[in-house]
């Protein structure tokens, strides 16, 4: 066997790993000895794949991110005549009516335990004590997305066997798993690094979010909050202030093509842009923007996802986080960033039309379903969170947008540190804390806040950044029935296991309900 198919046998065993979740046969023992391949793998290759995993199962707009935001009160993707119908799947998700079967439940799942299974592999070879607390990292951040979404994780240890299935960890043990993982890597990670590289405060955000989220984890119906584990929120919080490395910013400058320069307030992120990856070269974070801006519009659009009405409306007219002009973009294209709503113009400030020659005016109104052809292209609010970059000629079109990815930033650990206080009784001490955001935002400063208050609050600075389905359901709002969602059910609180790894994973077992 030639060396170059030596190392194909170990990558492909990597990647297809995620593809089948735990059916694949293991060969490697048959070519190569542990000797041999700790000599010819190198682990910065497969640490940058375990950050590369991150792309499909966090990036791509239908994989995490749509199960976080599209069944929420934040996110529509309407099916407007022919387009977005996609078999209803979009719809399904906003209505709550999914199955075992839904296309995007099934490929996040497998995507997440993809990335799991490569940052796992890391530890299989020699790696640096940095190395492998990074890999850990990303490890313990896809284990906390599968506890968030399905309660129950498929699980191996570094040079586990693959011909055996992964044992199953419940929510309980691996949120334990997750907090043990994180504590214990903690102070082996860098500070003074890249926001895209796993750092010391990146961890202890995640850890702000394993406590906030643990009673919850429990027991979704009936989230409990242990005092011990919301002052583990607040001391963590308070390291991340501590090291100085954090302040508020320009709000849509922490999404910006050069955020990774401008922004004070992220904390870790997936870097973007030409020459970084075959994988991350910002067609991802094109994505955020192309599904929501029309046809017609500079950039162009598929004219799809939207936000609603009710949602909007929880914005003063004052914040600066509902949107306006932003520098590089509108004074290119006459775009503006944030909820657009009412007449689009082009950057000589000419009135756009959709393409059957009407004002192109995006209105309030939204059903699941647009069939009237002369307003299904104009009907729901669209959102532009991430201001394109339009620094070179193809970006507007397709990748090397060098937007990096924002997973964790500085405004949700403060509203997370104000969160625990309030779960303990200190609302004094958690009006300041969001106040700071509220002013510098632009938004009237608040005489009182409680949990009803904050879960707006933490909508209005963080929508369509993949955390509001979680903050819905440790706030008991996620079985509501909001604009376009008229009805639930308690199963609806887990998604269901995918039939395909029910099949291939003995230990796992479907949620009930499903």
């Amino acid at each position: 066997m030639r060396f170059s198919n030596k190392i194909f046998i170990i990558l492909s065993l990597a990647f297809g790993y995620g593809l089948s979740s735990c059916s694949l046969d293991e060969r490697l023992g048959s070519t190569l000895t542990r000797e041999q391949a700790d000599s010819l793998i190198q682990v910065p290759a497969l640490l940058e794949g375990a950050y590369n995993g991150l792309q499909l199962a966090y990036q791509d707009q239908s994989n995490f991110w749509a199960l976080q935001e599209m069944t929420s009160d934040e996110a529509v993707a309407p099916t407007r005549g022919g387009d977005w119908d996609d078999n209803g799947v979009w719809r399904a998700l906003k209505l709550h009516n999914w199955t075992p079967d839904h296309t995007y439940i099934t490929n996040t799942f497998s995507n997440i335990l993809q990335l799991q299974f490569l940052a796992t592999n890391v530890l299989s070879f020699e790696a640096s004590p940095k190395q492998a607390a990074e890999a850990r990292f990303l490890r313990a951040f896809a284990i906390f997305t599968i506890i968030d979404g399905w309660g129950q994780v498929p699980f191996r240890n570094p040079g586990d066997t693959l011909l055996n299935v992964p044992r199953v960890m419940s929510a309980t043990e691996a949120t334990d798993y997750v907090i043990s993982e994180l504590t214990e890597i903690t102070n082996t990670l860098d500070e003074d690094v890249p926001a895209y590289v796993a750092n010391k405060n990146a961890a202890r955000a995640l850890l702000m979010k394993c406590y906030l989220n643990k009673g919850a984890f429990a027991n979704r119906a009936a989230p409990t909050f242990d005092p011990a584990d919301m002052q583990k929120v607040i001391e963590l919080a308070d390291a991340i202030t501590a090291s100085g490395k954090y302040s508020l910013t320009n709000y849509f400058d922490n999404f910006a093509y050069n955020n990774h320069a401008i922004s004070k307030e992220n904390i870790f992120t997936q870097q973007n842009g030409p020459g970084i990856s075959t994988v991350r070269d910002g067609n991802a974070v094109f994505c955020h923007w192309a599904p929501t801006l029309h046809y017609n519009q500079d950039p162009s659009g598929w004219n799809g996802y939207t936000t609603i009405s009710d949602f909007y409306d929880k914005y003063e007219a004052t914040d600066v986080r509902r949107g306006g002009s932003y520098p590089g973009v509108t004074d290119k294209t006459g775009l503006k960033v944030g909820f657009l709503v009412g007449q689009q113009v082009n950057v000589n400030g000419t009135p756009l039309k959709d393409r059957k020659g009407n004002p192109l005016i995006f209105t309030r109104e939204l059903k699941l379903q647009e069939t009237d052809p002369n307003t299904l292209e104009v009907t729901g609010i669209r959102v532009v969170k991430y201001p394109p970059d339009l620094t070179s000629a193809d970006t507007k079109s397709s990748n090397n947008a060098n937007n990096d990815y924002v997973f964790l930033r500085y405004a949700d650990v403060l509203l997370m540190k104000a969160e625990a206080l309030l779960r303990t009784n200190r609302a004094a001490d958690a009006l300041p804390i969001v106040n700071s955001i509220r002013t510098h935002r632009k938004a009237t400063a608040w005489t009182s806040v409680d949990l009803n208050k904050l879960i707006d609050e933490r909508g209005r600075e963080l929508y369509w950044e993949g955390w509001r389905r979680e903050d819905l359901i440790r706030f008991g709002k996620f079985l509501e029935p909001w604009q376009l969602k008229p009805s639930d059910d308690p199963k609806n609180l887990l998604f269901p296991i995918p039939t395909s790894d029910l099949a291939v994973n003995k230990n796992l077992k479907q949620n009930d309900g499903y």
